[in-house]
């Protein structure tokens, strides 16, 4: 049917795909969205750290299995907005120092082909329309940027900016998280008509006020309301892409909604459903022209999975900690080397309070469960929570692939020794601020009981290069064989660094929409 045509398809709605489209909408072309998931329910129990982290009630109840034949859940989210429906809203620049090459204990993490100039304008236009809230000029390694943030930093509660005092103290440069939050803020306290009301269940959770800076609040409900040329199919699978008899150009679109076949065509496709989803939408997409998936002339297609060596550690203190608001904090001291390790460390953030049930939940020994709530509850309220995490490195053994009808999913582990000694540097510094600490490590943490589950920072599978032979997509993101298809998601990136990707899948997807817009025209 003629209907059946668009200028765009977009393949998945999260931060990449919704800005991608939100982008490219108000020039009039037609765009159909396809989510194969469904809007996430609004409903009390996503306030519920039971819920949430320790039943896992929003993700995906899918297999996976690796070559060791282990089998896992992977912490995916299949919802309109994508994983932003419980990311944490941390939206960081790369540093200037990440697009070229840098050695670490663990080996090279490559240079990028475009450098951070590249992207600066788009990094800008990204946190304006995610409502960034930060403050230039407190991080020494921030990037250079052509604007201030376009909101004022979320403000430290007492025991955070005493925490900031502290750190300063002992010669370290703490400053405000970069947050994509909805906030409207007046000597520290949420305005009566703010929308975010500055509760402990935004680092994580699904915000049932829709506080949260993600892909559906920021891009697709408004686009949905203003674009009647753009329509969005949710519970829509997409299961293959055809291309032409030349496999020059992907002529046809498979869904599978509510138990029907549908087959939809556009003049530009792009495949925006993660690294992980979207590698293995074009691994099923195998034809003659493509016998080992759509675009993987190359081989590389799956390899070089990349996701961060991460750990949340909960220090336990002497003192109560009354913080509700607690993810504002993050320092950046180690990124790059230490005083005692010449190698780069990686980035210190807070995260949200913790729960009970979550603690109470963590892999504890099975004896300790018939313990009455007191002593979660305890360990709860002198608690403060932090967020490591340091560069995994690409290697082509780390991939994603079909086998024998399952996906698998390998991690050969990489750089190791970066996270151990950042865990160092803030236990020592803490000690050294006055902070007295037993640690505990968190293991429930968007589900990443199981460290090949963890796939919130999921990168690099179809890395974006100039030569066809080592790469999936050009400087553009599209892919090399192909003249229609396009990624927008961070499955393009050749390195991660050590700071969260999402404000980096929205800048490159406002670039990549700029270079299909001159197509459309």
């Amino acid at each position: 049917m003629a209907s059946d045509h668009y200028d765009l398809i977009v393949i998945g709605s999260g931060p990449g795909g919704a800005s991608l489209a939100h982008r490219l909408a108000p020039a009039g072309k037609r765009i159909l969205i396809l989510e194969r998931g469904d809007y996430l329910p609004r409903s009390q129990q996503n306030w519920n750290s039971q819920a949430v982290f320790v039943d896992g009630a929003y993700r995906t109840d899918e297999t996976w299995t690796n070559s060791s034949g282990d089998s896992f859940s992977p912490a995916l989210h299949y919802y309109v907005g994508g994983n932003s429906k419980v990311y944490g809203a941390a939206l960081f620049r790369l540093r200037e120092r990440d697009f070229g090459e840098v050695m670490h204990a663990g080996g090279i993490s490559p240079a990028w082909p475009l450098g951070y100039d590249a992207f600066e304008p788009y990094y800008t236009e990204a946190e304006r329309l995610y409502h960034v809230h930060g403050k230039r000029g407190e991080d020494p390694l921030e990037p250079w940027t052509s604007a201030p943030y376009p909101h004022p930093p979320v403000s430290h509660e007492p025991k955070i900016a005493a925490l900031a005092d502290n750190l300063r103290g002992i010669g370290l440069h703490p400053f405000h998280l970069p947050l994509g939050i909805l906030l409207d803020e007046k000597e520290g306290k949420p305005t009566p008509t703010s929308i975010c009301m500055r509760c402990s269940f935004f680092d994580g959770f699904p915000c049932l006020l829709n506080g949260k800076a993600d892909a559906q609040v920021i891009c697709i409900d408004p686009m949905l309301a203003k674009y009647p040329n753009v329509t969005l199919l949710t519970r829509a699978y997409v299961s293959k892409l055809d291309t032409d008899s030349h496999g020059r150009t992907v002529n046809a679109v498979h869904v599978t909604r509510e138990g029907r076949d549908e087959r939809y065509s556009a003049d530009i496709v792009v495949v925006a459903c993660g690294a992980l989803s979207s590698t293995l939408l074009l691994l099923r997409s195998t034809n003659d022209a493509h016998p080992d998936g759509l675009a993987n002339g190359s081989g590389q297609l799956g390899r070089n999975y990349m996701r961060h060596n991460m750990s949340v550690l909960m220090a336990l203190m002497p003192e109560i900690n009354d913080t509700v608001f607690q993810k504002t904090l993050a320092f950046s001291d180690f990124y790059f080397g230490a005083d005692d390790w010449n190698h780069p460390l990686g980035l210190v953030q807070m995260c949200a309070t913790s729960h009970s049930d979550q603690i109470r939940g963590e892999a504890l020994p099975e004896w300790l469960e018939w313990l009455p709530e007191t002593p979660f509850k305890s360990m709860a309220r002198h608690s403060m929570d932090f967020w490591l995490q340091a560069e995994d490195l690409p290697h082509p053994d780390n991939r994603i692939y079909y086998k024998d009808g399952k996906v698998h999913l390998d991690l050969v582990e990489t750089n190791p020794q970066g996270l151990a000694h950042l865990k160092r540097k803030l236990k020592q510094a803490l000690n050294r601020a006055g902070h007295n600490a037993i640690f505990r490590e968190r293991s429930l943490y968007l589900g990443k009981r199981i460290p090949l589950g963890g796939t919130a920072h999921q990168a690099g599978t179809a890395r974006f290069g100039v030569d066809p032979a080592t790469s999936v997509l050009n400087l553009d993101c599209k892919a090399h064989e192909l003249d229609n298809l396009y990624v927008a998601d961070a499955s393009f990136f050749p390195a991660i660094g050590a700071v969260n990707p999402t404000l980096t899948i929205i800048a490159n997807a406002l670039r990549v929409a700029d270079r299909i817009a001159e197509r459309l025209k």
